[in-house]
């Protein structure tokens, strides 16, 4: 059976999903396709998406971007929102490196999950 690319990734993020996810507070933007960006904060990332405050309503299938500090823009498509809170997948699969990398800055203690 031949998968695409689409669907590899759809799979790996739904088995990703069940990986280790790290609650943090990261201030961040984020912008949903056709909007201007505003502030956020990251609650919980993990390799394959995140969570993070958003007051205005982001449905499901919205593409949007978070950019973190220092680093560019993360494409990501809208899995959820409620209550001011928005879950997205990762268009691509972060690196654990890059990942290792956010969280010890971010954390500070040295520790990378």
């Amino acid at each position: 059976m031949v998968h695409t690319q689409q669907q590899n990734y759809e799979n790996a993020a739904q088995e990703d999903r069940s990986a280790h996810r790290v609650k943090i507070s990261i201030p961040a933007t984020l912008r949903a396709s056709g909007a201007k960006g505003y502030q956020t904060a990251v609650r919980d990332l993990s390799l394959s998406g995140f969570s993070a405050t958003s007051m205005t309503r982001l449905h499901p299938g919205t593409y949007c971007w978070l950019t973190l500090p220092g680093m560019e823009s993360l494409a990501a498509k809208v899995v959820w929102w409620d209550n001011g809170l928005v879950g997205a997948a990762f268009e691509t699969l972060l690196s654990p490196i890059v990942l290792d990398a956010i969280l010890v800055r971010w954390r500070g203690d040295g520790y990378s999950a």
